[in-house]
């Protein structure tokens, strides 16, 4: 592990061109790396590594959702990329999440696995429309406590959420928070979202903080002053 920061970066951008011109701007000491959808697939396997070759710690948030193997194939391959931390949907379930977890083997230096459990852009109502009839909160946890059962690190998670499966499940079990807003950002398809400290203190281990750092004028000053800020929560988690 290359940091000690609590921040991944989202890069969240269309094309490699973009996404480079931003890291070029950052250093692997301030922060964590997250790449998604859009840009692996844009950019593809060649950006993630060239991104680990550059010491940054790489967050491959592809949510993998299928069949067992299949799931199982792609944590293989994503983990030879050598990136810190993966993803698969919790709601793939027991046999998947198995799968993956053994997929990634356990040596010294796997990336960390973990589980999407109720995306940050879902409330109760929307949780009802596709037959779920918990609250957030309580679907979380349950998905929480399963991928614990399966063997998984962690799972990504509101921070409204993270406080009650670090209460269930301990502090070494990973809870990734996106939806991480500072004060005075612009509202996005994002609902249950936290300021970093609000996250932190509220049990968040990691922060995903996109826009505020990649819209900054002074991207590495933006996370000079959130990392600085953290230790003042961090012996809460």
């Amino acid at each position: 592990m290359t940091t000690g920061s609590r921040i991944i970066v989202a890069l969240d951008y269309a094309d490699a061109k973009t996404a480079t011109a931003l890291v070029d701007r950052l250093q692997p000491a301030s922060c964590r790396l997250k790449v998604g959808k859009e840009l692996f697939a844009a950019a593809g396997p060649d950006f993630v590594a060239m991104l680990v070759k550059r010491r940054f710690d790489v967050f491959l948030d592809l949510k993998f959702h299928d069949i067992p193997n299949t799931v199982a194939q792609a944590c293989k391959a994503a983990a030879a990329l050598g990136v810190w931390m993966l993803d698969v949907h919790a709601l793939g379930g027991r046999a998947m999440m198995q799968s993956a977890r053994e997929a990634v083997g356990n040596a010294r230096g796997r990336p960390r696995l973990i589980a999407v459990t109720v995306l940050t852009s879902m409330m109760e109502k929307d949780l009802h429309e596709v037959g779920i009839r918990d609250t957030p909160l309580d679907e979380g946890l349950r998905l929480a406590t399963l991928a614990a059962d399966c063997g998984l690190d962690g799972v990504v998670c509101a921070a409204h959420e993270a406080g009650a499966i670090r209460e269930r499940l301990g502090a070494e079990f990973l809870r990734v928070t996106p939806g991480i807003r500072l004060p005075g950002d612009a509202a996005s398809d994002q609902k249950r979202v936290m300021s970093p400290r609000e996250a932190l203190e509220a049990g968040s281990s990691y922060l995903v903080i996109g826009r505020s750092v990649t819209r900054a004028v002074q991207p590495l000053e933006v996370l000079a002053r959130l990392n600085a800020d953290m230790p003042a929560v961090e012996n809460r988690s």
